[in-house]
């Protein structure tokens, strides 16, 4: 089954287009959590159980897991294994090299951890995707226009009469398929979205950039003219519940942040 046919059929499930991104930060976590020999594992685990059924999936952003080295990896290998098939299990790791290199990368993150999609950064060119849009029903997001405050230093360049970021979504599609491609737009781009989606509506969107970022899910919902998108929301669902040292009670404050951002979603789609 290809990415956008697995998207399309956990959406409709769990009537969710949110991915719970696990930027799992053990100087943030519930003090609960730290006197297990493996906090972040932990802590990743209970978010899981109390959000998937009501989510689309997860992100890993795998800097926070390298950081911890040997046990940043077990824990995001057995993360991932907590994680029900039918979800999305996308990579955050905006990797972009020669594809010698790429192929590693691909051979990591979807032959050694069954990632569905990873995310491209695509400075290098089309060559940096190839190895990882060769392998059946694996997914790239590549960058196209980012929620970071210094995103237009090089996206929002002009070429001709378009702008860098439009050079990169075009060059990119015509390396692969939109089964296998989709792109990451920042939720703060909202004109820039409306206007991708209408062109593009079988393209998926991997959309960051609300709740801690600031950025209104309800406005971004009413211009996005698809129904294959997921939004990402990380720090404000997972550390929902602050310093709380009850189990039950970290793992209701988290789940009610998601069901709450769910029901905006859900709202203005409708």
């Amino acid at each position: 089954m290809n990415f956008t046919r697995k998207s399309e059929l956990i959406r409709e499930k769990n009537k969710s287009n949110l991915v719970i991104g696990l930027d799992t930060d053990i100087k943030k976590i519930p003090l609960y959590f730290l006197s297990f020999k493996n906090p972040a594992l932990e802590f990743n685990k209970a978010v899981i159980e109390c959000t998937k059924d009501i989510c689309a999936g997860y992100k890993l952003n795998i800097a926070f897991y390298e950081y911890l080295e040997e046990s940043g990896i077990k824990a995001m290998r057995e993360s991932l294994k907590e994680i029900p098939n039918e979800l999305l299990k996308i990579c955050d790791a905006k990797r972009g090299d020669l594809d010698n290199t790429a192929e590693k990368y691909a051979e990591t993150y979807f032959d050694k951890y069954n990632f569905d999609s990873v995310t491209i950064s695509p400075y290098m060119g089309s060559d940096c995707i190839k190895p990882f849009i060769k392998r059946k029903n694996k997914h790239v997001f590549v960058l196209a226009l980012t929620s970071n405050n210094s995103y237009a230093d090089f996206e929002m360049l002009k070429s001709g009469e378009r702008f860098l970021y439009e050079h990169v979504t075009e060059k990119i599609l015509a390396a692969g398929s939109e089964d296998n491609i989709g792109f990451v737009f920042g939720a703060n781009h909202l004109h820039e979205i409306k206007d991708f989606t209408e062109k593009y509506p079988g393209v998926s969107l991997l959309i960051p950039g609300i709740g801690a970022q600031g950025n209104d899910p309800g406005i971004l919902i009413e211009n996005i003219k698809t129904e294959n998108f997921v939004i990402n929301s990380s720090r404000e669902i997972i550390y929902a519940a602050g310093n709380e040292d009850n189990l039950n009670q970290i793992m209701e404050k988290i789940r009610n942040e998601a069901i709450k951002l769910n029901k905006i979603i859900s709202l203005n789609k409708n």
